[in-house]
Formats: C-alpha cells, sequence, structure tokens
C-alpha cells in the first residue's frame, strides 16, 4: 500500500513515539510498502514553550494538503494531536477519507502536571480530535479500558517492539559491586515523569538518569549525588543499560514505556508502580517488582533473575507490532460511500491481507 504517515514527532527528537514510528516506517518498506512520512523537517517551526526540542510547525495546512494529494495514499495515520495532526486530519475530513489516529500520549495528565490544571478539562478536546477516526491506535488494553470510560470509541491495540540485537544481553555486562548497585532511568527528564519518586529514595549504591528534557537542570542542580548523563545515542544507551543492575521507571502516566523493552532485553529486572503501562507490559514477568512504594519494589527487583526478564523481552518484535499496525489501518476504497460500516470494515481486512 501507499501509506501516509503524518507526525509532529520526529527526529532529532529521541523520546518513544519517535523510536516507535521509526521503526514502523522501516518494517513496512521492508515488506514492501511506500511510505510518506509528514514531519516537521518539512516546514518552519518554532520550539514548544517548555520543550526546545520540539518544533510545531507553522500553518502547515497549505503543504499537508498538496503533500497528501500528490501522494494519493491508501491509508491515511494521524500519529500526533499537534499542528500537523490537526492539518492531516482537516484535509482527511474535507475529502472524506478514512485516516486513523494514535494514542502514544497521555496529553491531559502531562498538561495537569505542567500547569496544575485537572486533567479531566482536557479530555473533551482529545474526543473531539480523535472521534472522526475510523481506529484509534493504543499500545496496552489498561489504557484502552481507560479510555472507553472516557468516551473514547473504535479504539484498537497497537503494541511496541524492542531490537533484541541492539539491546543484547548477551554481550559482556559491567561487574558491579553487591553492596554498590547502579539503579538507573532512561527518559525525559521532565516533571511528568514524576522523577522525585525516584530520586528521593534512599537506595544504596548509584542513581542514573539518561535523557535530556526541561527540568534537566533544575534537578541535577537539587540532586548531585546522582549521575546524570543527558540524551545518549542507541548503542551509548545499549552499554549503559549492561551497566547498571536495576531499571527504574517511577512515571504514571505513559502509555507503555518503549524503555521497558530496552532495559529487559538488556538483562535489566524493573522497579515500577502499578499503574497503565508498566501493568501491561510486565504483565507476567517473573524479573519485574510492581509495587506502590517505589523503594520496596526497587529492594526487590535487586533480588530478581536477569534471566526472566530477556524471555519477557524477546515476546516483544517490531515486525509482529508493525503487523498490527497495518491490519489496523482503515484504507480508502472507493465502494465505502455504498457499503455499511460493518462491509467497509470486511473490505479493508481483504485487501490488507492480499
Amino acid at each position: 500500500m501507499k501509506i501516509a504517515i503524518v507526525t509532529d514527532a520526529w527526529s532529532p527528537q529521541i523520546n518513544g513515539v519517535v523510536k516507535t514510528l521509526e521503526q514502523t516506517v522501516h518494517c513496512l518498506q521492508t515488506a514492501g510498502h511506500e511510505v510518506l512520512v509528514i514531519e516537521p523537517s518539512r516546514f518552519r517551526t518554532i520550539a514548544c514553550p517548555g520543550y526546545d526540542e520540539i518544533r510545531l510547525s507553522l500553518l502547515p495546512y497549505r503543504t499537508v494538503r498538496a503533500l497528501l494529494s500528490g501522494f494519493a495514499p491508501d491509508a491515511i495515520h494521524v500519529a500526533t494531536e499537534g499542528p500537523l495532526g490537526f492539518a492531516a486530519r482537516r484535509y482527511a475530513l474535507k475529502h472524506g477519507l478514512n485516516f486513523t489516529t494514535a494514542y502514544h500520549t497521555k496529553f491531559p495528565e502531562y498538561l495537569e502536571a505542567r500547569t496544575g490544571i485537572p486533567a479531566r478539562y482536557f479530555y473533551p478536546a482529545m474526543r473531539w480530535f480523535h472521534h472522526p477516526a475510523k481506529a484509534v491506535m493504543v499500545s496496552t488494553d489498561s489504557v484502552i479500558a481507560e479510555l472507553q470510560v472516557k468516551g473514547f470509541y473504535n479504539l484498537v491495540k497497537w503494541s511496541r517492539g524492542v531490537d533484541m540485537a541492539l539491546f543484547d544481553a548477551g554481550l559482556p555486562r559491567t561487574g558491579r559491586d553487591a553492596a554498590d548497585p547502579v539503579f538507573l532511568y532512561v527518559g525525559r527528564i521532565s516533571v511528568e515523569k514524576n522523577l522525585e519518586a525516584f530520586l528521593d529514595l534512599p537506595l544504596p549504591g548509584e542513581k542514573w538518569l539518561v535523557g535530556d528534557g526541561p527540568a534537566l537542570e533544575a534537578l541535577s542542580e537539587r540532586y548531585p549525588a546522582a549521575v546524570f548523563f543527558g540524551a545518549k545515542t542507541h548503542a551509548e544507551l545499549a552499554e549503559i543499560y549492561r551497566m547498571a543492575d536495576v531499571f527504574v521507571f517511577p512515571s504514571k502516566t505513559d502509555t507503555f514505556g518503549l524503555v521497558l523493552l530496552e532495559a529487559m532485553a538488556s538483562g535489566l529486572p524493573v522497579a515500577a508502580y502499578p499503574v497503565a503501562g508498566p501493568r501491561d507490559v510486565l504483565a507476567g514477568c517473573e524479573a519485574a517488582a510492581l509495587r506502590s512504594d517505589l523503594l520496596e519494589a526497587c529492594m526487590t527487583a535487586l533480588d530478581l533473575d536477569p534471566k526472566h526478564a530477556i524471555a519477557h523481552a524477546r515476546k516483544y518484535s517490531w515486525q509482529s507490532t508493525t503487523g498490527q499496525f497495518i491490519r489496523n489501518l482503515y484504507p480508502n476504497l472507493k465502494e465505502d460511500a455504498l457499503l455499511t460500516d460493518h462491509q467497509a470494515a470486511s473490505r479493508a481486512q481483504t485487501v490488507l491481507s492480499r
């Protein structure tokens, strides 16, 4: 198929959304699909307030319209709820085209963390954005259940994968003193990640944090005993995973947590809260400690067998998750105007299976 993916999140940003989309595009192209990615580098942009590395496209509609009409995609996927996502949504609705969306980020909860305004006030806008989509792709069953309660429709599962070749626990690990363990966090250094819950813990050994974000300077000054590495390449990150003993995931707002898979593939037991995201990704994993008391979770994880973490990570692959993505797409078929929704969905599945 010819697939258009419209996203406000793209390289050089480093986050789970970008990693997911990059891997998905690679797998789609490897499978023979033609993919057009409409992303911020094609537009004039400004920095997102509080997140300088995130670029917001200025007045993108005309260019988005030209790109989509010229490409004539068989399927349109709107990945983000930013300026480009709004432009693609507008184009699809104006021209009567089917499209899918994705719920990568709990924006209402993130906005609550940054502004203090309760998340419930932001959900009507999110429902409005996703409502016309033929399918809203969500990473876990728990988040699907949460969104259903909040009035979202057409929710479908789209999981995530991990590069087992890069994050390979079989490669040599740096030996650590058992009395001086390393507790590692990887991700954005920002308020919505709940990092103080990790940094305030009276843990033995060292606390390492990898990532960039608006709270990096403030937190590094406030917690001088912790080691802040800043952003790292994937290869550098793989090395750091192999030097740690426990992966700590203090976030309560992530829809998945791609770094959880990377850590487990690297042989790291995980400590996290029992919330949506970790609860789904780590379900049945004997190398995960999910506790309401994060200190208890961290100390429990120290004694868990890394072999179970590796075995759990191997259940995920980018090829299988891309297969989910393809099955979730809703192609633009000429017959759709004459078919019921059920007939159109059946016809779409027939096309996708060829």
